[in-house]
Parts: C-alpha cells; sequence; structure tokens
C-alpha cells in the first residue's frame, strides 16, 4: 500500500480541497480516500454529537461514503475520482485504539490518501504534505508536533496574486520543497510530479 497523508495547520485551510485536487490529478490510481476526524471531551464518535457516554462507549467509528453527489469532505473525495471514500471519527487521543480497524479497512489497497496530522505517529507515509495558509492564526497541536515531519510544505496562496505573508511560524524541515498552490484551484502541476515521484508511478 503506498499512502499519501495531506495535514494542515488548522480548519479550513485547504487540506480537504488539496487532497481532492490530488485524487483527480492522479485519478487513475484509484485512489481510497480517508478522513480522519478526532472529537474532544463530550462529543460521541458515532455522531459527532455531545454526548453522555460511558469513557469505554462508542471509542471510534468507522464508515464508508457512498455518495458522490454529497457535501461533506468524504463526499468530495468520490466525486474528485477516489474509488472509495471512508471517515473515521475518533475520540481525542485514542486514535491508536481505532488505528487497526483503519489498517484491516485498507488491507487490499494499492494507493491511500488521508487527511490527518496525527496519523504520522502510527504511519510513515510515501508523501506527508503540510499545508498552511499565512492568513489564518491558528495552528494546531497535532501541525506544531508533526509538520517538521512533512516531505513538502504546500502554502494556499491568494487568487488576488499579492505576496504570502511569511510562514515564520511553521516547524517545517528547512530542506524540504515548497510547492505552492492558488487558493480556489489547490494543486499545480509540480505537486502532482512531486507525489507521482515519491510514489514511483
Amino acid at each position: 500500500m503506498k499512502t499519501v497523508v495531506v495535514g494542515g495547520q488548522a480548519r479550513n485551510v485547504g487540506k480537504t480541497s488539496v487532497m481532492a485536487n490530488l485524487i483527480r490529478g492522479l485519478h487513475w490510481l484509484n485512489w481510497t480516500a480517508v478522513k480522519i476526524t478526532q472529537y474532544g471531551h463530550g462529543i460521541c464518535s458515532l455522531d459527532g454529537r455531545p454526548c453522555g457516554c460511558a469513557p469505554g462507549e462508542h471509542p471510534f467509528a468507522l464508515t464508508e461514503e457512498k455518495n458522490a453527489a454529497g457535501h461533506s469532505d468524504t463526499c468530495r473525495y468520490l466525486a474528485a475520482g477516489a474509488r472509495r471514500s471512508l471517515w473515521l471519527r475518533v475520540r481525542q487521543g485514542e486514535l491508536r485504539e481505532a488505528w487497526p480497524a483503519l489498517q484491516q479497512a485498507l488491507e487490499r489497497e494499492a494507493y491511500v490518501a488521508m487527511e490527518s496530522n496525527s496519523i504520522v505517529a502510527l504511519l510513515k507515509p510515501d508523501v506527508y504534505l503540510a499545508v498552511v495558509d499565512s492568513t489564518v492564526k491558528d495552528f494546531k497541536l497535532s501541525a506544531k508536533r508533526y509538520f517538521a515531519l512533512a516531505d513538502a510544505l504546500v502554502p494556499i496562496v491568494p487568487e488576488t496574486g499579492k505576496p504570502v505573508a511569511p510562514l515564520l511560524a511553521v516547524p517545517f524541515a528547512a530542506t524540504a520543497p515548497v510547492f505552492p498552490v492558488p487558493r480556489g484551484g489547490y494543486t499545480s502541476l509540480e505537486l502532482c510530479q512531486f507525489v507521482r515521484s515519491r510514489l514511483g508511478v
């Protein structure tokens, strides 16, 4: 199994769009896409709603998306050309408990793209892309923890063409390449070629 992980500095920076467009650009690889969502205290993994579950109840839920016409992230993966699209919902800090179930679901897949930062603690992907947006001030703890392991930085460039603010706070390997992508397009030929080369295809 060849794997690509797309992580982001925070919510709403464009990581789903980058991943969907990567799937579209390399559609012949018949991707299986995985969205990983970690919920905080008091939120149920089954439906993402507040609950009074016991600590050992519903530690995670893994479902497969079938609707390519919907608006969720997993639907967008199918619309982009993914052969399968899975959604793993897990309690914050318990991803390791859910990992065997996800491994089993992916054991026969050739090319897998995952949207997550924390999964790199359990898996060494063939490619780990770190998506950043200098207009977003938030920086998730998981991004700070794992971005130094990223193989490439993917900054989102404003469509206006204005210079991107310096990403001074990004804990990123200085020798790794940078592949800017435009907001609205979220891809580039150079990024797709880089991923192809890392996958050996």
